[in-house]
């Protein structure tokens, strides 16, 4: 019943914004600690951004400063708040929580940051 589902990717310019948003369902995300991920091209996929249950954050050096993960817990959705974006944050961005030893992925939504 666990389900996420990202939002919000798309084709943009460099030094532009856009939020991404992972809605959750089949369990409540405040319990649990959240995280984004991203995968570029013929890369391996890397861990980009940590939302814990008192909330702490961290980043991924590349990205800290620029990007910003909260919560809406009524909604049981994370977000992913990206400025001033660089060709290099091309990549699918993935939604991930863990429950107990399980761990759960979404599709992911692509991010292009192109002129």
């Amino acid at each position: 019943q666990v389900k996420l589902v990202e939002s919000g990717g798309g084709l943009v310019r460099p030094g532009e914004s856009l939020r991404l948003s992972c809605e959750a369902s089949g369990f409540t995300a405040s319990n649990h600690a959240m995280f984004w991920y991203r995968q570029a091209p013929g890369k391996e996929r890397e861990w980009v951004a940590t939302s814990g249950t008192r909330g702490d954050t961290n980043y991924v050096d590349s990205v800290r400063g620029r990007f910003a993960i909260s919560r809406d817990n009524s909604q049981n959705t994370m977000y992913l708040q990206m400025y001033s974006l660089k060709p290099e944050d091309t990549a699918v961005y993935y939604c991930r929580a863990q429950i107990f030893l399980d761990y759960y992925w979404g599709q992911g939504t692509q991010v292009t940051v192109a002129s």
